[in-house]
């Protein structure tokens, strides 16, 4: 009979329908998720620490040298200059100021580019010993090469303008003024601005950071910027804020062209506390200078070698009176002790300052909140200015090297002051 079958086969049919339909009205199992905790603020990620010291009992250590190969973490290189790379590398200063002399490295002509690749001596001007390098470019590549061991956070000052970008004489002038000294006329400021983009270009490809930048230094002088005064008088107005201001102009609109991260820094004042006809006091150049650009940096980097006056109540003072949102912290970015000449220098009798003057005035910047770092001019003496930790033939080592090695070393910023590592 198929009747029955008939009937059982229908009976099979529904059963599956029933149970596919029940199938489908299951809901979809579901993955246990691991429960994301609710976020607090101690799970917040921390911000990114600034890399301006905060004002406060403290002082971070810097240092200015010319040689790449005594700056390089690597390789070692001849004697005497082995024993001043080995000593900077134990200094480990946080800081790191590079001068860029526009005026050397594009001599000729606007048309013709920088030469960051210029071979250099090593000689110290004529005096040996002498171990040349290749420029801008091998400055940067033994910075870079110190970055990847922390610190050498880099400030970076233009300086020295070419004899075709010169303005013509003119004013209050040094008898033995020359085209270095003058302000670029405004014309020229192009090439300037090109100069530091190409910087930052080969610092980007040599793996350097330069985080700071100062447009010109110690624009109060003669020696760098000239005239000072349209007249040979005191109460004569400054030139060199209006001067400065168009650089620092001209060096902001690259900076904000460049790609990463750079801070304009103002200053560079040398430490005159007096006007005279040649010179424009610190006090008096920062108040000559515009509010927009006075606030647009949040650190004023000053000169002060010890012997002289301590110019930070009168910069302290007359960036106050902008009345800025936000305080100044101050860089000391040129120090040091020893017969610096008074042609070059602010300090009256600079042979009576001593080592322990030195450390005297270190903690004297430590205990003022206002000050944040300090720079050491500069590690191979110069020998027209010599205030360096070696002598010019590196033979000697000053007693400076021990108490700048004692605040840097590794040593924190906000860590009590060493005590002195002056020999007695």
């Amino acid at each position: 009979m198929r009747r029955p079958a008939l009937l059982l086969a229908l009976a099979v049919a529904v059963f599956v329908v029933v149970v596919v339909a029940s199938a489908r009205e299951k809901p979809e199992p579901r993955v246990q998720a691991t429960p994301t905790p609710t976020a607090s603020p101690s799970a917040s990620p921390a911000p990114t620490p600034s890399p301006i010291p905060a004002a406060g009992r403290g002082l971070a250590v810097g240092i200015t040298e010319f040689n790449p190969n005594l700056v390089a973490a690597e390789p070692a290189v001849p004697e005497p200059w082995e024993s001043v790379r080995q000593a900077i590398g134990a200094l480990k200063p946080e800081f790191f100021r590079l001068v860029i002399d526009w005026h050397h490295l594009q001599f000729f002509s606007a048309e013709q580019p920088a030469d960051l690749e210029k071979p250099e001596t090593g000689c110290m001007r004529e005096v040996q010993p002498c171990l040349g390098w290749a420029g801008v470019r091998q400055q940067l590549r033994a910075l870079a090469s110190r970055q990847r061991e922390g610190g050498w956070q880099t400030l970076v000052v233009m300086t020295g303008t070419p004899e075709w970008a010169a303005q013509p004489p003119s004013g209050c002038e040094r008898a033995k003024a020359t085209p270095r000294a003058r302000a670029p006329r405004p014309e020229t400021l192009p090439a300037y601005r090109q100069l530091i983009l190409d910087v930052l270009r080969v610092a980007e490809e040599e793996g350097a950071t330069l985080r700071f930048w100062s447009p010109w230094n110690e624009p109060n002088l003669p020696p760098f910027v000239s005239p000072q005064r349209a007249e040979c008088d005191p109460a004569s107005p400054s030139l060199a804020p209006a001067v400065y201001a168009e650089l620092a102009r001209t060096l902001q609109s690259a900076l904000d062209e460049a790609p990463g991260e750079q801070q304009l820094l103002i200053g560079e004042t040398a430490g005159l506390l007096e006007d005279t006809k040649l010179v424009t006091s610190v006090g008096q150049f920062i108040e000559g200078l515009p509010r927009d650009l006075v606030c647009a940096s949040p650190v004023y980097t000053q000169h002060a070698y010890i012997g002289g006056d301590d110019p930070v109540e009168q910069a302290a003072t007359a960036l106050a009176a902008h009345d800025c949102p936000e305080p100044h912290t101050l860089w000391i970015t040129e120090t040091g002790v020893g017969p610096a000449p008074e042609e070059y220098s602010a300090v009256e009798n600079p042979a009576a300052a001593g080592c322990r003057d030195l450390h005297e005035r270190l903690v004297r910047w430590y205990e003022d909140p206002r000050v944040t770092v300090a720079f050491q001019y500069t590690v191979r003496e110069d020998d027209k200015f010599p205030v360096g930790l070696f002598s010019t033939d590196m033979t000697e080592r000053r007693p400076a090297l021990a108490e700048w090695t004692a605040w840097g070393g590794g040593r924190a910023a906000t860590a009590p002051p060493p005590a002195s590592a002056c020999a007695t």
